[in-house]
């Protein structure tokens, strides 16, 4: 048995004090009998011996008493059997994702894990605690009280991975403890066996009440028609239920739509028309179970005119310019010759319509506008002198294999109606209509997606994704004097479709975390930055300059989902929304397998097994349960013993 604080021990010296108090009271004295009494002096005598026996008796149990007191305030104990273990260092490992915050019998389960881990952590322990979107190295539960009762959901999903990546990053000659605290939803890890191979590891699932839940999935524009736009509103449920959810749509906290909806499958879809105008607020249900997916934000800006540009001889573009009408479009047309290169980047479709030449100055500037998020239609020349050209060109944006010039007339009867270009062209798919032709053109080989194909399968029109925008590419030209496409119904749903769908960059809102290709037009001085802000946050996203538009990439922010505003200095450029991801919805879904794994059932039996495996076996309790006993002792012997 050893001792924490063995100086204590110099008060037993104290237990010389009742000895002494006792030896007083055993003073010897003679007696004197009186004739009267003598016939006492048996019973006297008898009476003595009893008191004495009383006192050593009462001498003992006080000086035990005294003893114990004295052993308890100096802390004994045994050492710990496993003295290694004592050196373990403690990581918690706690969810703070956005399913943590079902309800369970004793509240949310982040909240309540969180008062489980401040009422059984000693004040004084020093432990690591890593979130999904913080970390608090070598802490105390008194050093970080506030900090844990102000603990927020994460917008981040929760990555165990991530995790113990950080924790493996901090080296030591001990082994860890480490606990993982999570619901297990939409989690995949391949270094958690792992790492419980070398290290004790222990999980504990919080346990929700129920599992039911209902969600804004998403809100999809699904078009626009005169003066309003139509938007689509998922909503989805977890649990086999019928129940009716309230739905109603806020601009600028103004309410502006308002129905009920009737859930009797996993998901329903509703149609919203609204008034074409500027659109920057949300849409919300009335649901009891989680409240983080109860609203989606989203932003519906102004449609702005289309800049279009046409590069070729004027008579062959005149078709152009009755297909982008001045109520929609910005449509101009320049002859090579005459080319200003400036007004390329200010452009937001370029159409290269027949070049017999193509300069390098041009081929750069057409690279550079693509990166910078513009959209490009090519149209080859019908000449055979101009195939090498053409072919080096377009190989700047993918890989195609170019066949020798033909002569040979084909129909074009092929149209990928599933390609956004024509998803909403047409109501059904047209098998039997006039088919346009084309006299002379290319066999353009490529693994792209065919939009338009002729009869041998060979592809007409090509759609090039890239990463900021799309290039298309036709195969052969589209004069009158080649081919009757633009006689064709086929001619105003291409290329109008091909400029409209350069808006798809104006998205209705981002997923924070994932809002790493904004777009956005401003004009920026030398050492002037974007921000991102509304009445409660502001953050500066990274930011790259591409010609007139300026690239964000938001990270891991907002932390709170909303809507905001995009701001040069004092000045506004544009709206925006971001949302959180809708992956913590289905409480269901678990998905990480725990079966190699310790597992427990609450915080507090985890810690206590590991302080009685690595700390020393206290004793003091013990000496102090003994004083009360003979304090008891004590009492009965003053009562019962004569």
């Amino acid at each position: 048995m050893q001792f924490k604080q063995p100086e204590i021990l110099y008060f037993l010296f104290a237990l010389v004090v009742p000895i002494l108090v006792h030896l007083f009271q055993l003073r010897r004295f003679k007696t004197a009998y009186f004739t009267n009494v003598r016939f006492l002096k048996d019973i006297s005598t008898q009476t003595r011996k009893s008191s004495i026996i009383k006192k050593w008796l009462l001498l003992a149990t006080r000086l035990l008493l005294l003893t114990c007191i004295i052993i308890a305030f100096a802390q004994p104990f045994f050492p710990a059997l496993n003295a290694k273990q004592n050196q373990n260092e403690t990581y918690i490992i706690l969810d703070n994702s956005y399913s943590m915050q079902a309800k369970g019998k004793k509240g949310e389960l982040l909240k309540r894990s969180v008062e489980e881990l401040l009422v059984q952590l000693p004040e004084n322990q020093v432990f690591s605690l890593i979130t999904a979107n913080d970390a608090f190295w070598n802490v105390t539960t008194k050093s970080i009280r506030k900090e844990l009762q102000r603990l927020t959901y994460s917008a981040i999903p929760f990555e165990i991975d991530r995790a113990l990546a950080q924790i493996n990053t901090k080296t030591s000659a001990h082994k860890k403890n480490i606990l993982l605290i999570t619901d297990g939803l939409n989690l995949q890890s391949k270094a958690l066996e792992k790492t419980a191979k070398n290290h004790q590891v222990v999980v504990v699932v919080p346990k929700a009440e129920s599992n039911k839940n209902v969600a804004i999935d998403s809100v999809v524009v699904l078009g626009q028609s005169g003066d309003f736009y139509e938007i689509e509103v998922r909503i989805s449920q977890v649990g086999d239920q019928t129940i009716s959810v309230p739905v109603a749509i806020y601009n600028d906290n103004k309410i502006v739509a308002k129905t009920i909806v009737n859930l009797t499958t996993a998901s329903k879809n509703i149609v919203f028309t609204l008034p074409k105008q500027p659109f920057h607020g949300c849409v919300r249900i009335t649901d009891k179970a989680l409240d983080y997916d109860n609203s989606l934000y989203f932003t519906l800006s102004q449609p702005k005119f289309i800049k279009v540009m046409s590069i070729g001889a004027l008579a062959k573009s005149n078709f152009l310019s009755r297909i982008y009408t001045p109520n929609e479009f910005q449509y101009q047309n320049q002859e090579l010759a005459k080319l200003d290169y400036h007004e390329l980047e200010n452009q937001d479709v370029l159409i290269i319509n027949e070049l017999q030449q193509l300069p390098e100055a041009l081929q750069t500037s057409l690279k550079a506008f693509t990166n910078q998020g513009g959209t490009l239609i090519v149209i080859p020349a019908v000449e055979p002198n101009s195939q090498a050209a053409f072919n080096a060109f377009i190989n700047q944006f993918g890989t195609f294999q170019l066949s020798p010039f033909q002569q040979t007339p084909q129909l074009i009867t092929q149209i990928a109606f599933s390609h956004p270009l024509y998803k909403d062209a047409f109501e059904k798919s047209i098998r039997n209509f006039d088919y346009p032709k084309v006299t002379n053109g290319y066999d353009l080989q490529s693994a792209y997606p065919k939009l338009l194909s002729f009869a041998n399968q060979q592809p007409f029109l090509v759609a090039v994704p890239t990463a900021n925008a799309s290039v298309y590419v036709f195969s052969a030209g589209l004069n009158t004097t080649n081919s009757n496409f633009q006689q064709s119904p086929l001619i105003v749903p291409t290329f109008y479709s091909m400029a409209a769908l350069h808006q798809k960059t104006a998205q209705a809102y981002y997923t924070i975390g994932e809002a790493d290709q904004v777009l956005v037009e401003a004009e920026l001085g030398s050492e002037e930055l974007l921000t991102i802000k509304n009445k409660s946050t502001q953050f500066i996203p990274i930011q790259q300059l591409q010609g007139r538009k300026i690239k964000l990439n938001c990270a891991d922010y907002p932390a709170q989902a909303g809507n905001f505003e995009i701001y040069n200095r004092t000045e506004k450029i544009e709206n925006i929304s971001f949302n959180y991801t809708r992956s913590e919805s289905d409480a269901s879904a678990t998905s990480l397998s725990l079966a190699q794994l310790e597992q427990a059932d609450s915080i507090e039996s985890v810690l206590d097994s590991w302080k009685s495996n690595a700390n020393e076996s206290e004793l003091a309790k013990w000496f102090v349960l003994l004083a009360l006993l003979f304090v008891l002792l004590e009492v009965f012997i003053q009562k019962f013993v004569s």
